[in-house]
C-alpha cells in the first residue's frame, strides 16, 4: 500500500478549536523534481523486483501501463481531484515509463504529482470560498461516496458540483451534534487549512516513495519500498520494543486504518477499537486538541499516536461496522509493547452433556513469537510459542482435560519456525509446509522430533484475520486429520517476504537509500494446494461479517493467485473425516436453535445492505431522520440481544462456545471406534 499523502476528506466529527481563519496565504507549495540519485534508485528498485520477486515479469509496455494506472489510482482513488483532461494528458506516459525505469529516470512521477498537488490546492481554495456563505440543506441532493469505479469529471465545473455535495455532507456530519453553521464551517476551514499545511511539508523523498510504491505494489500487495524513515519505523516495530497503543496501521484511501491489534496491548485491552476501524483524528491527553489526520502520511499518524508509557491518546474512530453511522472518540492509555504481552494464554472450562462432565482446555495464541536474540545467546528461559504451549499442555494433563482447543483468531502469523515446531507437538514426525521459491525449487519444513505432547482430541479455531504462520499450522492440522478446524475462511497470505537494504547495492555519502520488502516464495500445504489467496477453508465453517473481497488477500487485484504443486508423502488420521458429516449435522442442528447465531446472520445481512448504499443524502431533515432511525434500531437490537444472552446464559463468543460442543462431538463419535 502506498504511503501516500492526501486524497479526500470524506466524513467525520472533529472537535476542534474554531478560532482560526484561513491562513493559507502564508503557505507556498513547492514544485517537485527528482533529485539526481533518485532516477538511479528507481532503476535499482525496478531491477530488484523484476529479478528477485517470486513473480518474474519483464519491464515492458504492459508494466508501464499498469504503473501509470496504479499511480493515478493511489493519488486520486475516488476521482475527486483530477479531471478527464488531466488523465488524458498523463496517457503520454502510458508506454514510456518502462523505458524511464530502464534508463534511470523518475521525472514522470514528479510531473504527475505536481499536477495532483495543484488540483488538491484548487479544491482546498474552492472549499474556503464555498464556506464564506451559509449553504442550503433543504434540497434533495446526495453525495456519491463510493467513487472508485466512477469516471473522472469531464470539467472543473462538473467537479465543483460534486464538491458542493461533498462539503455539505461533511458539514452535516458536524451539525448532527447540534452545532450551528458558523461553528461547523470554521471547523471545516481549520481541517482543510491543516491539510494545506501538511501538504506543504511534503519532501522530495515522499513524492519518490509514492511513485516507487506504485511500481512495487503491482508485483503483489506485500512488496513495497520503504523510504529511510519508514524503514526505521518498520525495524522498530519488528523489534517489539516501542511504546504506544499496540495497533498496526495502514493507509486506506484518505484514512488510516487499523489492520491488527497486538494481543495484550493497550488498544486490544481497551475493547474500544476493532480491526478495520478508521482513525479520523488524534488528540493528546484528556483535553488536547483533536487533530484531523485524514490524508496524512502513515508515518506522521504513527508519530502522533505513539508516545510515552502512561500518557493518554484520544482517537476519533469511524467504526468498521458500516451499520453505525456516527463516529466515536475514545481514550487509550499508552503502554510499552513487549513480547510477554503476546504470550499464549490458557483456560479450562467444564461442559456438561447428558450427565457427563467434559473438561476442555483452550489455548489462545495471539502470534507465533520467538525471542530470537535470547535464544541465539543460549539463554535457557527465552520465550517462544512452542515452549509456552508445551508448558500449558503439561498443566492441562495435570488437570486431566479431555480435549484441547487452539484459538488462532486474529493471529496474523509470525515465526515460521514456531509454526513448524508447534505442529510437531501434535504429530509424530513428517512434513509441515512446502516452500517454492522464485526459481521453482521446492523445499519443505519438517518435524523431526518423534515426541508428541498431546495425542487426544484437538480443535483449531480460525477467522478471516488468521494469516501466514497461522494458516500453515491450521492447514497442517487439517491435512494430517489431527484436528477439526472451525471458524471462518482465513486471510490467504501464503507468501514469504524478505527485506533488502538498498544501500548494499547503491552507496551515496551520508545518504540512506531505504529498503525493499519483497516477496520471494510461496507456501504450499503438504497436500499440494497453496495457502495463498484461498487460505484455509474450515471443516465447520461459520459465515463471516467480513467480505472476502474487502478483508483478505483477494482484496488486491495484484495478489498472487492460488495454485498447487505435488503433495508430500504423509499419513493422515481419518477419524475426523469419517465422522465429519455427522459432526456437521449436529452443528447445524445446534445453530438452528442458537439465538446468537441468528443475530450473527442478521449482522451479516445488515452489513451487506449497508454496503450496497452508494449515496448519502445532503438534505438535513432527511439525514437526521435516517441517523436517528439507525441509532434507535441499533440500540433496540443491542438491548434485545443482551436480554437473549442473559436468558440463554450464553456469552458473546459464539464460535468458542460451539467449539466446546464440537470437540465433545468428536469425543463421543470417536469413542465407539476406539472400542472396536
Amino acid at each position: 500500500m502506498i504511503k501516500k499523502l492526501f486524497i479526500i476528506l470524506l466524513v467525520s466529527l472533529c472537535f476542534l478549536n474554531t478560532n482560526l481563519a484561513n491562513d493559507t496565504t502564508k503557505i507556498t507549495l513547492k514544485t517537485y523534481s527528482a533529485e539526481p540519485y533518485q532516477g538511479e534508485l528507481f532503476r535499482l528498485i525496478g531491477q530488484v523486483v523484476s529479478n528477485l520477486h517470486y513473480r518474474k515479469f519483464p519491464i515492458d509496455d504492459k508494466l508501464s501501463a499498469e504503473l501509470l494506472d496504479n499511480y493515478i489510482k493511489h493519488l486520486d482513488p475516488l476521482h475527486l481531484y483530477f479531471i478527464e483532461a488531466d488523465v488524458e494528458a498523463f496517457n503520454k506516459y502510458k508506454y514510456t515509463l518502462d523505458d524511464d525505469l530502464l534508463n534511470g529516470k523518475a521525472d514522470a512521477g514528479f510531473v504527475i504529482y505536481n499536477k495532483y498537488q495543484s488540483r488538491l490546492e484548487e479544491r482546498i481554495n474552492f472549499t474556503f470560498d464555498l464556506l464564506k456563505t451559509e449553504l442550503s440543506f433543504d434540497t434533495k441532493d446526495s453525495f456519491l461516496y463510493k467513487r472508485e469505479d466512477v469516471k473522472f469529471a469531464k470539467s472543473l465545473s462538473e467537479l465543483d458540483k460534486i464538491w458542493v455535495n461533498k462539503i455539505k455532507y461533511e458539514l452535516l456530519a458536524l451539525k448532527t451534534d447540534g452545532k450551528d453553521f458558523k461553528y461547523c464551517a470554521e471547523t471545516l476551514k481549520k481541517r482543510y487549512n491543516n491539510l494545506y499545511k501538511q501538504l506543504s511539508k511534503t519532501k522530495t523523498v515522499d513524492v519518490f516513495s509514492f511513485y516507487a510504491n506504485a511500481l512495487t505494489e503491482i508485483t503483489d500487495p506485500h512488496t513495497n519500498y520503504m523510504a529511510p524513515r519508514q524503514a526505521d519505523d518498520f525495524n522498530t516495530t519488528m523489534s517489539l520494543s516501542l511504546e504506544g497503543i499496540g495497533a498496526t496501521l495502514q493507509t486506506d484511501n484518505e484514512y488510516t486504518k487499523i489492520t491488527s491489534l497486538v494481543k495484550g496491548g493497550p488498544a486490544e485491552k481497551s475493547k474500544l477499537v476493532s480491526v478495520n476501524d478508521k482513525i479520523v483524528a488524534v488528540g493528546q491527553g484528556t483535553d488536547g486538541e483533536m487533530v484531523s489526520v485524514l490524508d496524512w502520511r502513515i508515518d506522521d499518524v504513527v508519530g502522533l499516536i505513539r508516545g510515552k508509557k502512561g500518557t493518554i491518546v484520544r482517537l476519533e474512530i469511524l467504526p468498521a461496522d458500516v451499520t453505525i453511522k456516527k463516529n466515536k472518540v475514545i481514550e487509550i492509555t499508552r503502554d510499552k509493547i513487549v513480547l510477554e504481552d503476546q504470550a499464549s494464554k490458557s483456560a479450562i472450562k467444564t461442559i456438561k452433556r447428558k450427565g457427563k462432565n467434559y473438561k476442555i482446555g483452550t489455548i489462545d495464541i495471539p502470534t507465533f513469537y520467538l525471542d530470537f536474540a535470547r535464544a541465539s545467546a543460549g539463554e535457557a528461559d527465552y520465550k517462544s510459542t512452542t515452549r509456552d504451549v508445551k508448558r500449558i499442555i503439561k498443566e492441562f494433563k495435570d488437570s486431566m482435560v479431555d480435549a484441547i482447543v487452539i484459538d488462532l483468531r486474529n493471529n496474523g502469523g509470525g515465526s515460521l519456525q514456531e509454526a513448524v515446531e508447534l505442529t510437531g507437538l501434535f504429530i509424530k514426525t513428517g512434513p509441515v509446509v512446502q516452500i517454492k521459491d522464485a526459481y521453482g525449487i521446492v523445499s519443505s519444513e519438517k518435524d523431526k522430533d518423534e515426541k508428541i505432547a498431546w495425542e487426544g482430541p484437538l480443535e483449531v479455531i480460525v477467522n478471516r484475520f488468521s494469516a501466514s504462520a497461522s494458516e500453515i499450522f491450521a492447514a497442517a492440522m487439517q491435512d494430517y486429520g489431527r484436528a477439526l478446524v472451525i471458524g471462518e475462511q482465513t486471510y490467504g497470505k501464503g507468501t514469504v517476504q524478505n527485506v533488502i537494504n538498498l544501500n548494499q547495492y547503491m552507496q551515496y555519502p551520508d545518504r540512506k537509500m531505504g529498503q525493499v520488502k519483497i516477496t520471494l516464495a510461496k507456501f504450499y500445504r503438504i497436500s499440494g494446494g497453496s495457502t495463498q489467496h484461498r487460505g484455509v477453508i474450515p471443516d465447520i465453517e461459520f459465515p463471516s461479517i467480513f467480505a472476502n473481497k474487502e478483508y483478505g488477500e483477494d482484496a488486491s487485484k495484484y495478489s498472487l493467485p492460488y495454485d498447487s504443486i505435488m503433495p508430500e508423502s504423509f499419513t493422515k488420521n481419518k477419524t475426523i473425516s469419517e465422522n465429519l458429516s455427522e459432526i456437521a449435522k449436529l452443528h447445524k442442528t445446534r445453530m438452528t436453535d442458537n439465538v446468537e447465531y441468528k443475530y450473527l446472520l442478521e449482522d451479516i445481512d445488515a452489513v451487506k445492505k449497508a454496503e450496497m448504499d452508494e449515496y448519502i443524502t445532503v438534505n438535513e431533515e432527511l439525514y437526521k431522520k435516517e441517523l436517528a432511525e439507525t441509532e434507535a434500531k441499533n440500540k433496540a437490537r443491542k438491548e434485545a440481544r443482551e436480554a437473549a444472552k442473559a436468558k440463554t446464559k450464553s456469552n458473546a463468543d459464539l464460535i468458542l462456545d460451539e467449539a466446546h460442543e464440537l470437540i465433545i462431538d468428536q469425543i463421543t463419535l470417536a469413542t465407539p471406534t476406539k472400542k472396536k
